[in-house]
């Protein structure tokens, strides 16, 4: 049984611009194995492997966004008082003012922010609202400025 996979609709319009790049970089990767194929003997032809890896990784990857996107369900924007999957948050953890969206762990990207409702984080802020209070496993505390 597979675990239901929640994605924002940002989230899923990325997925889905990822795909649709894959699929029509296949034409480029077939080029490049035809072109390697003519370098000859096929056993010792780096360019050849290095394209077969290549060609490999993003089949791959199609089929699981496909996965994905067959897969998932997309949240509705709906506002909500407390924290939830979707919520957009600003919090100030020791006097430094930080905003995170949370997000399912397919899209999560601390760098840009993203961060998933499995992390740490995402779990002592799931469910709490505006102006309470939440600590991390570190003992780190944090107070949430506003939750939209």
């Amino acid at each position: 049984m597979k675990k239901g996979i929640t994605l924002t609709k940002e989230g899923k319009a990325a997925l889905e611009a990822e795909l649709q790049e894959l699929i029509d970089g296949r034409t480029a990767i077939t080029e490049k194995i035809a072109t390697a194929r003519a370098f000859g003997d096929l056993s010792e032809n780096e360019e050849y492997s290095s394209a077969r890896a290549e060609q490999k990784l993003a089949e791959n990857r199609i089929l699981e966004i496909q996965d994905i996107l067959k897969n998932a369900t997309v949240l509705k924007n709906v506002k909500h008082s407390k924290i939830v999957l979707g919520s957009k948050v600003e919090v100030e953890v020791k006097k430094k003012k930080f905003t995170y969206e949370i997000v399912g762990p397919i899209e999560a990207n601390p760098l840009e922010g993203k961060i998933s409702d499995a992390s740490p984080v995402g779990k002592a802020l799931l469910g709490k609202k505006e102006g309470e209070e939440y600590s991390l496993p570190n003992g780190t505390k944090g107070k949430i400025i506003s939750v939209n």
